[in-house]
Order: C-alpha cells, then sequence, then structure tokens
C-alpha cells in the first residue's frame, strides 16, 4: 500500500507527511507535483494553492490527482486546521473520483478539535482567533457551510457515533453514503478518536478518501500491515547531517502571527543567534529599492561571520496578507547569494519555505522525523547547485513556544545543558 497527500502549502505537507516519516516509512515532499518521486511509499505534493481562486485552486488539485494517483494507491488531502484556504473547493474537485470525504480536520496534539462540526483551538472557537481574524474577517468557521457553498451534500457524524464499535460506525458511514452524503464531517477530541476512525476507515470496501490535517494522518500511519516495510538508508542520511555542521543556521520566518512572535523571542533568549528584521518598505520593490544592496550584504556578512542568524519579515501599517508571498520571494532573492554558507535551515510557513527552496531549485525534501508536532525535519533530495543543508519547516501558527528552539538545537546538534 503507498499513499498519496495532496496539501495546499508547504509546510502543511510536510507536518502531514512527517508522521509517516516518523513510522520508518519512506516519505518525499514535492514542491512540484509533477516530479514528485516514484519510489516514495507516501508522497506528500504541495500544489501551492492556498492563495489562488477556488475555482484555480480546484482545477490544480484536480489536475495533481490525475497526473500521480497510481492504481491501489490510497489519497489523503491534507487542509489547515484552521480552515485557511481553498480546502472545500478542493475537496469537491476530488471527490467525484475519489469516493467519499472523510473530513477530519482535528489535530489534538496542536489543541485542535472538532465539536458539533466547528473547530476549536485550545478550547476556543476558530472565529475567536487571532490566525482566524487576520484573513476571515467575519466569515464564520462552519464546515458544514463551507462544503455546501463548494457544492457538497454533507452531514455530520458526531463523538458519540464516533466513539461506537467498529461495527457500528463502519455501516453508519456506510449509510451516510448510501443517503447521498458526498462528504461525513466528523467531531473528534482525541488522538484515540482520530485512531479508532483510521481502524474503521482504513480497510472499508466503499470508496473514499481522508480530508484532515496531520492529526488523522498520524493515526493512519501507525496502523500495523497497512503499509510494507520501509527502506534503509534514513539513518545514513541523519549522520550525514550532523558530519556537516559548524555552519551558520539560517532561521526565516516570514509568518507574523503571535505565535510566531513568541517562539521568535524564545530563540532569542536562549540562544545567541542575530536577528535581522526586513521592513514590508524594502522588500515590495525588491531589488530597485536604494537600500538592497545594504540588507544583501548585512545577511552576508552575519553568515560569514559564522553566526546564526534569525532573519524576519516586518510588519507595517500597509501590510496585506495577500502580499505574503511575494514579500517571501523578494527575502528568498535576497537570501540567495549566501545559501551556500548555511549549515541548516528553519523556515516558519508554508509560503516562506517554498520561496527560499524554490530558490535555490530544491524541489523535494526526504522527511526524517518530527521535532515536535508539525514541525518536519528532512534532507533535500537534490539542489540546483548540489548544497543540501537540512530543512526544518513548520506552519506559521503551529507548535509550542519552545519549538523553533527545539529546532535549532536539532541542527545545532547540541543537548542544552540542565
Amino acid at each position: 500500500m503507498s499513499m498519496l497527500i495532496i496539501a495546499d502549502d508547504l509546510s502543511g505537507a510536510a507536518d502531514c507527511a512527517i508522521g509517516f516519516a516518523s513510522c520508518g516509512l519512506h516519505t518525499v515532499v514535492a514542491l512540484d507535483p509533477m516530479s514528485a518521486s516514484a519510489e516514495a511509499q507516501v508522497t506528500a505534493a504541495d500544489t501551492d494553492t492556498r492563495r489562488l481562486s477556488p475555482a484555480e485552486a480546484a482545477a490544480h488539485t484536480r489536475a495533481a490527482f490525475e497526473a500521480l494517483i497510481k492504481p491501489g494507491q490510497r489519497l489523503y488531502k491534507k487542509i489547515d486546521s484552521t480552515l485557511r484556504g481553498n480546502w472545500a473547493a478542493e475537496v469537491a474537485a476530488l471527490q467525484p473520483l475519489a469516493g467519499l470525504a472523510i473530513v477530519a480536520p482535528a489535530f489534538p496534539a496542536t489543541g485542535r478539535t472538532l465539536q458539533g462540526g466547528r473547530v476549536f483551538v485550545n478550547g476556543e472557537p476558530l472565529e475567536s482567533t487571532e490566525t482566524w481574524k487576520l484573513e476571515n474577517a467575519d466569515r464564520p468557521a462552519d464546515v458544514a457551510a463551507m462544503l455546501v457553498a463548494a457544492g457538497l451534500q454533507s452531514q455530520l457524524l458526531d463523538i458519540e457515533t464516533l466513539r461506537s464499535d467498529p461495527e457500528a460506525l463502519a455501516a453508519r458511514i456506510v449509510a451516510s453514503a448510501n443517503s447521498g452524503a458526498q462528504a461525513l464531517i466528523v467531531d473528534a477530541h482525541t488522538a484515540d478518536d482520530l485512531l479508532h476512525l483510521a481502524q474503521v476507515t482504513a480497510h472499508m470496501d466503499l470508496p473514499l478518501f481522508w480530508v484532515g490535517s496531520g492529526g488523522l494522518a498520524r493515526e493512519i500511519a501507525k496502523l500495523p500491515d497497512f503499509f510494507r516495510a520501509a527502506p534503509q538508508g534514513h539513518a545514513a542520511v541523519e549522520r550525514a547531517v550532523v558530519a556537516d555542521r559548524r555552519a551558520p543556521i539560517l532561521i526565516m520566518v516570514g509568518s507574523l502571527s503571535a505565535v510566531s512572535v513568541r517562539q521568535c523571542d524564545l530563540l532569542k533568549q536562549r540562544s545567541e543567534v542575530i536577528e535581522l528584521i526586513v521592513p514590508p518598505a524594502v522588500l515590495r520593490p525588491g531589488s530597485s529599492h536604494g537600500d538592497w544592496a545594504s540588507w544583501r550584504s548585512r545577511i552576508g556578512a552575519t553568515l560569514d561571520a559564522g553566526h546564526d542568524l534569525l532573519l524576519r519579515i516586518g510588519r507595517d501599517e500597509a501590510f496585506d496578507p495577500q502580499e505574503g508571498a511575494h514579500l517571501s520571494n523578494v527575502l528568498a532573492a535576497l537570501v540567495e547569494p549566501h545559501f551556500a554558507k548555511v549549515g541548516g535551515l528553519i523556515a516558519t510557513g508554508g509560503e516562506t519555505a517554498r520561496a527560499m527552496l524554490t530558490t535555490v531549485g530544491i524541489g523535494s525534501l526526504q522527511l526524517l522525523c518530527e521535532i515536535e508536532a508539525g514541525v518536519a525535519y528532512g534532507r533535500p533530495i537534490a539542489s540546483r547547485h548540489g548544497h543540501c543543508p537540512g530543512v526544518i519547516t513548520k506552519a506559521g501558527a503551529f507548535g509550542t513556544e519552545h519549538a523553533l528552539y527545539a529546532a535549532w538545537l536539532h541542527l545545532s546538534a547540541t543537548v542544552e545543558a540542565h
């Protein structure tokens, strides 16, 4: 058995697929779906559709599925646990091809649960969170309403039904499909809830595919005998990562979430990283800005001196969430001449990670291990110039306050003194 994961951004693809890598499966994240590895047991393809229109996102998602799916392969549509992007339109594009959509965005390890078909973040309704307000204004965070707007008939599977015995749960899922439901929204509060869902749905004859965050994916990865044993080779790659270290580490933070700010603060408190915050006013016009050469020189000088560098995108009154990809691409262009000096890369925010890797010609990562929930570590399979430092990706609003520091420790191959 093998798995195809289709995600709408890079950090999401990695945090979903890392659960499979952690279980010993050969797992690859591909920035270009059309160049995905044919050898991997688990392929996570990033369609980079989060900022597109719903129609464009649906078309890209369908094209990726049709190009990559293999006979007998299972499909997992990765969506953001806080419902960002065009996820409903993408699910609607896949449903006629793949069957009943089992929609379970809960990720209990990161505080995301589903109750009554609505997302809660650490017990708080999603609509009340900074993450939702930043991009969605007054839109309701209603899973069923989003699916209906995308043209899908949905039903809710409540927590009591989910926790029923396997035969009863399987019968309920079949009954939903037979009654015309195209998507089944599953309440889940704990990892055990998601494991029970995975155990029941993995072996059903009913055509279906999973729609979720990294939470459900991790439980599927744990199922015994669902995958064949993984090829050897992870250990050799890991040893090479440690051996090529004491070049400086670059930490790039494009996310402006309060979570990322706290993570940066703790990293600065516990390490000797040098911080540079590039103003958006410099990044918007790019190389035509008068301070462009000066900023590029400062980045190079910091890395030349062997300092680990925390490089952040600033924020000003003109900030627009829609310009995130552009600012990330320009920030990557600032770094590009100095990237060969970097011994390891930590990128917060899918747009930031994609921008840097694409700029230096890294098209895919072999995932190796997880630093903490949602924080994935991997190694480039190849790059344009042959430089393949260890890479850690993290979604901007994910992780504990220690996430960046833990990532930095991992790449530094150091142990904190107690």
